[in-house]
């Protein structure tokens, strides 16, 4: 079993910075691959970053250059550093963690709103 529980969201103005947190408890940490999903009204739930157990990271196009995922193993956190915020980054963004050979493979944290506005 893993819980996780995401931080740092919040309403900013377009340009702007946030960094979310993961924290997660349970089971070994380090042996799942964690990404950041988001989630905007009317729309289906994106992956926006990921990392894998050996720290590669892949990007949607969307947020390349803008976005960084990070872990700290040590830490049990899997942080989103997301910067130049715009309008259009605006949803509930939730905390994956992702293993296939466990079971259930998937783990998700209850969400944390960003809002970019002006």
């Amino acid at each position: 079993q893993v819980q996780l529980v995401e931080s740092g969201g919040g309403l900013v103005q377009p340009g702007g910075s946030l960094r979310l947190s993961c924290a997660a408890s349970g089971s070994r940490f380090n042996i799942y691959a964690m990404a950041w999903y988001r989630q905007a009204p009317g729309k289906e739930r994106e992956m926006v970053a990921g990392i894998t157990t050996a720290g590669r990271t892949n990007y949607a196009d969307s947020v390349k250059g803008r976005f960084t995922i990070s872990r700290d193993n040590a830490k049990n956190t899997a942080d989103l550093q997301m910067n130049s915020l715009k309008l259009e980054d605006t949803a509930v963004y939730y905390c994956n963690a992702f293993n296939p050979t466990m079971t259930p493979r998937h783990y998700w944290g209850q969400g944390t709103q960003v809002t970019v506005s002006s």
